[in-house]
């Protein structure tokens, strides 16, 4: 049983009448952004700029040491054909050096000849084959006439260095 008392049919006629109708908000624009958008937009900027900044120096890096692989390679099929080993020495070294330059500043390396230049080659991944090993014909075989000298192990000991270096100075 209801309490309610009952209701005129008129009068909620009347008082639907009096209602004013709704009015729809305007659309939310997309332009200009909340401020989370755009310290958002200016994160991923900065990670964008940044990543393409590495990956600029990462190609330039790993172009020098592809660089460098290709023209030991090149430096070894010259020897295979006229077998100058002095040649082929002196022309590894001064390969080493210009990739060392381009690898790490030039201060640190131009003035360096001899047993200092060898332990600067130990010293970033040559493992003392440079100074006690193979890699010590690259000091004075330059300089002799004649040299006799195993090549492989000396161009293995090259591109394991230019490969360890790229990596290094990445």
């Amino acid at each position: 049983m209801s309490t309610a008392p009952p209701v005129d049919p008129a009068t909620i006629a009347d008082a639907l009448a009096q209602l004013r109708s709704y009015r729809l908000p305007e659309p939310v624009d997309w332009w200009p952004p909340a401020p989370g958008w755009w310290l958002l937009s200016v994160l991923v900027l900065g990670v964008v700029v940044a990543a393409a900044i590495w990956a600029r120096r990462q190609r330039r890096l790993s172009a020098a040491s592809r660089q460098a692989q290709h023209e030991l390679a090149q430096l070894r099929r010259q020897l295979d054909v006229n077998g100058d080993t002095a040649g082929f020495v002196r022309q590894v070294s001064a390969l080493l050096r210009r990739y060392a330059l381009a690898q790490w500043p030039a201060r640190d390396i131009a003035g360096l000849t001899g047993d200092d230049w060898l332990a600067f080659l130990d010293a970033r991944g040559g493992h003392g084959e440079f100074t006690h090993g193979v890699g010590r014909h690259l000091a004075d075989a330059p300089y002799r006439r004649t040299v006799d000298i195993p090549v492989q192990p000396l161009t293995e000991l090259v591109e394991r260095w230019i490969r360890h270096n790229r990596r290094e100075a990445a």
